[in-house]
């Protein structure tokens, strides 16, 4: 396995009797895409702010590219870069100008490097573009840029694609891919099921608590054991409170234009026969793939 950058042993932080980030333990590896997945308040940007050394532990410990959080904050964030979710972008300014200062904060002054890093991030056409003037997609880059001026081999993202349009979303992923075909490891916290489906490992918290950690593979193998089920029926609400209370079913829930059974005990014969029964027409019921949202539904139950 490759080295490991990231290093975090029974990590706890409390704020009065509320425990934010509650005794997590992963490691992450040079060079992966690792997503951090958890509804608002789960605790995933107190985890990164206790990596970063911005907050204090109340309880564990964490190493990140070997320097301890407690004690060499200031090393870890002269070698990171970090995308919070609410960058200080200055409206007044260019995004050439801004990426500049920003850059003069870590003392790099090449004009040259600069302006690499706003083509890196797509934004060699909008140099002279005052940031006010940019979309919410754009100035995303911006923020990303200027957590790469500097060329960290380590990067967190705290929801860059939160308020992004899906094409946004997706152009952003794209650059996500090419820096760590780069060499660079990435931490992403998000609470879009569908992008934590890009990453190599999924962490999934909530409360506080980190609740499994694997590929979305293996978790969606490990965690949804049953048969999952698309049933096309009408009425949809009615049929939703009928295999709700079936015997065997595990969940069910709307997903969009149908109903999705999940059950490791009830076959489609029976799910026909039950609606049948209810006088709930069926157009069709066909077997369905486990997504990341079921295994985190599956897990938070």
């Amino acid at each position: 396995m490759n080295d490991i950058v990231i290093s975090v042993q029974n990590l706890t932080r409390r704020f009065g009797d509320f425990i934010a980030v509650d005794h997590i333990n992963f490691d992450v590896h040079a060079g992966e895409i690792v997503g951090y997945l958890g509804p608002n308040g789960s605790g995933k940007t107190t985890t990164i702010r206790m990596l970063l050394g911005l907050l204090k532990p109340s309880d564990g410990k964490a190493t990140v590219l070997g320097y301890d959080i407690s004690k060499q904050s200031e090393e870890i964030r002269l070698r990171v870069g970090y995308m919070s979710q609410k960058f200080a972008i200055y409206d007044d300014l260019t995004t050439l100008e801004n990426l500049t200062f920003y850059a003069g904060v870590y003392g790099i002054h090449d004009k040259e490097r600069i302006k690499h890093t706003l083509s890196l991030v797509g934004l060699n056409e909008h140099h002279h573009t005052l940031t006010k003037s940019l979309s919410t997609g754009w100035r995303q880059r911006l923020s990303l840029a200027i957590a790469l001026v500097h060329e960290p081999k380590l990067l967190f993202l705290d929801e860059p694609t939160s308020g992004v349009d899906p094409t946004a979303r997706r152009a952003f992923w794209d650059l996500i891919y090419s820096l760590a075909e780069n060499g660079v490891t990435i931490l992403v916290t998000t609470h879009y099921m569908d992008e934590a489906e890009y990453c190599e490992r999924v962490a999934v918290m909530r409360d506080g608590k980190l609740l499994a950690m694997d590929t979305p593979t293996n978790l969606k193998q490990k965690i949804i054991t049953g048969d999952v089920w698309e049933v096309y029926a009408h009425p949809l609400e009615q049929g939703l409170d009928i295999l709700h209370e079936m015997n065997g079913v595990e969940r069910v829930g709307l997903a969009g234009d149908h109903l999705r059974v999940i059950s490791s005990k009830v076959k489609k014969e029976a799910l026909q026969n039950l609606l049948i029964e209810k006088n709930i027409h069926d157009e069709k019921i066909e077997r369905g793939a486990a997504t990341l949202e079921d295994v985190f539904l599956s897990l938070a139950r």
